[in-house]
């Protein structure tokens, strides 16, 4: 099958516009007879709903949460990007446009970027209206910070807990919905599988987490915006609930998987303590805005980080990335991390770790509160002090929540951070529209194989599932139902709907019977020790051969000895993990084909086989300007098809941030 992305012509700065102006619309009247199935509420789907419904769509939203406010988006910390140059220092939608290509090291679409870039702003001024409490500066402008990747400011932030804030903004949009009926809300339902009739998505199974009852509904097209997988390595920053079923289901339906070995570790994360962890922490890439990393020179060196002397500590991104400092993209902060570590100048009890500091912020910050009152002499102490409560009302929240985990004080001493995984960039493969290679059905965020290449910019997610539910998706999906307005409702009794929701139920049926020795978790973390080691921050030929074997026999250990305590028809956190840790197991394999196949490094892709002689990736791009969509042929079989990636504007060139 050929992949069409239905990039529009002319002009990249005009392609959105005329997609806008040609595009094919539903009017009010046939908008309510028409029904559409969102799953997931998250920044993606919440926005979707809310939207669809404002329009006159009939809205099913499910979450396998308690309350829409649990999906995961609520835990983004740092900001969300917007072109909007108030700091008036050179920003532009051509700007973010260039530097999200750039940071993705020229393997994302760039039409699709460009309509991000184009209506980023717009998003900003869709949260404002509802409420969003963003920061502000004196005058009453909203403020912005930096993130990695980027010279410039433009990351709109409201403290540490800027995707709580804009979950909540989308609930509230989404909840108004439901109470003027436009949306039925189900929580604690979660979708196992799609439902086709005619070659097209026409619904879907879900079960009720609380009764353990499987439903049929029925929906003229379906959205996935049920986030990202990277919970594949079992230990990451996603929610403990964090999956990839809905979108694995999917894909076993036809939707084809786009990049799935592209996965984003973060550089600032609390370190792994020991065995007992089954998640990380993410301390929010806006540190780097005035906290400075640095390991000691000597190596192994077993002082505190404040009685280390400043000529014996190395700023190593400083000093290898002059240009962007400690404000270098995820993937190369991440990578020079693991390297002093690797070299022995780690830090901490497992010296998996580095400092990030703040020592100097806070002086800095003190010093200009001193000059706003007039001493230009205060002594040291006054200083810190004055400057602490700066940092405190910037980020307080994290400060915090770094000394509830570890028991420091980062006020007094730097924290420890070390790479984790956070984000992967890979998903469902979509055309300009968002749909998939399945007629009606879309993948919306972190769910698609996204606008981010190999790489996301910090605070570009939240941009990108905003961009989706609020401003992409209700116009193309229009183009798609506009021929769909004679389709009645198709019956739930309908074939396609029982043999579906049978072959759902026997795939449940099977796992409890099993009756297995060994519990889920230790299935899913032996397959997450797999992964880190062998596909996570570095990859090699060998590693991911052995990977691919090693999964193989996991999958076939796991169908014949899996425990799952409990019944069917009853609520079974067991089951529910069971049937997710089944499909990671499915997806880890082919994430490790993706990587085997792609021999290149690029993004958060490292091959070691293809670096430059100072250690940076080193892409081929004669060879590998692709996206790499995988057709799902049967159990561990796979095709590759090609979307070939075109530059017209952003010429791709070795990175540099030196």
């Amino acid at each position: 099958m050929a992949l069409d992305s239905k990039i529009p012509h002319g002009e990249m700065k005009e392609k959105w516009e005329d997609y806008k102006g040609h595009v094919k619309l539903v009017n009010p009247a046939n908008k309510r007879k028409i029904e559409v199935i969102v799953i997931g509420t998250g920044l993606a789907g919440a926005s979707a709903a809310a939207t669809l419904g404002e329009m006159g769509y009939k809205v099913k939203a499910f979450c396998f949460q308690d309350s829409p406010r649990r999906a995961h988006s609520i835990a983004a910390q740092g900001g969300i990007n917007a072109a909007k140059n108030y700091q008036n220092d050179g920003d532009s939608v051509f700007r973010l446009f260039y530097d999200t290509v750039k940071g993705g090291d020229y393997r994302a679409r760039e039409a699709n970027v460009h309509r991000l870039a184009e209506v980023s702003s717009a998003i900003i001024d869709q949260c404002v209206a509802q409420g969003v409490p963003f920061a502000r500066e004196y005058g009453g402008l909203l403020s912005n910070r930096s993130f990695g990747g980027t010279q410039v400011q433009r990351t709109f932030y409201a403290a540490g807990q800027t995707g709580q804030q804009l979950l909540l903004g989308a609930y509230s949009a989404l909840e108004r919905q439901v109470t003027l009926g436009n949306v039925e809300m189900y929580s604690r339902h979660e979708m196992l599988d799609i439902v086709m009739i005619d070659g097209k998505a026409r619904g879907v199974i879900v079960r009720n987490l609380v009764t353990g009852e499987l439903e049929r509904h029925f929906g003229h097209a379906v959205l996935l915006g049920s986030g990202g997988y990277g919970n594949v390595f079992y230990l990451s920053t996603n929610a403990m609930g964090s999956n990839v079923t809905a979108a694995w289901k999917a894909h076993k339906k036809g939707a084809f998987f786009g990049n799935p070995c592209f996965t984003q570790i973060h550089p600032t994360c609390i370190p792994v303590t020991g065995d007992h962890q089954s998640k990380l922490t993410l301390m929010s890439e806006s540190l780097r805005n005035d906290g400075r990393i640095w390991v000691p020179k000597q190596k192994d060196d077993k002082r505190k980080a404040v009685d280390i002397p400043e000529e014996e500590r190395d700023y190593y991104l400083e000093r290898r990335y002059p240009a962007f400092g400690n404000l270098v993209p995820r993937d190369v902060a991440s990578r020079a991390a693991k390297e002093r570590c690797d070299e022995g100048y780690g830090v901490g009890t497992t010296k998996l770790a580095v400092y990030l500091d703040f020592a100097d912020a806070i002086k800095r910050y003190g010093k200009i509160e001193a000059g706003k009152h007039g001493d230009h002499n205060a002594d040291e102490k006054t200083l810190i002090a004055l400057g602490k409560d700066v940092v405190k009302e910037k980020y307080g929240n994290l400060f915090d929540m770094y000394e509830k985990i570890t028991g420091e004080n980062p006020y007094n001493q730097p924290m420890r951070i070390y790479p984790a995984v956070h984000y992967v960039m890979g998903g469902l493969w979509v055309d300009y529209e968002l749909q998939t290679t399945v007629p009606g059905l879309y993948a919306l965020g972190e769910a698609n194989f996204s606008d981010h290449g190999a790489n996301r910019l910090g605070a570009s997610a939240l941009m990108q599932g905003l961009a989706d539910g609020y401003f992409v998706i209700p116009l193309t999906l229009g183009n798609y139902l506009a021929d769909d307005i004679r389709t009645a409702e198709i019956p739930t009794s309908h074939p396609a709907f029982v043999e579906t929701e049978n072959a759902v139920k026997s795939r449940i049926e099977k796992l409890m019977g099993i009756k297995g020795k060994q519990s889920v978790e230790s299935f899913h973390k032996r397959l997450g020790k797999i992964m880190w080691d062998k596909c996570g921050m570095a990859r090699n030929e060998k590693g991911l051969q052995e990977a691919i074997t090693e999964i193989q026999a996991l999958k076939k250990e796991f169908w014949s000895d899996v425990r799952i305590p409990g019944s069917i028809n009853e609520m079974n956190p067991e089951l529910d993990k069971a049937g997710r840790v089944a499909d990671f197991i499915e997806l880890g394999e082919l994430m490790c084909k993706d990587a085997l196949n792609r021999r290149e490094s690029c993004g958060g892709h490292f091959r070691e086989e293809s670096q430059t002689e100072d250690g940076e990736a080193k892409r081929d791009d004669a060879n590998f300007s692709y996206v790499s969509a995988w057709e799902y042929k049967g159990e561990s079989d796979w095709n590759l098809v090609k979307e070939e990636l075109n530059f017209e504007i952003v010429k791709p060139t070795q990175r540099s941030y030196k």
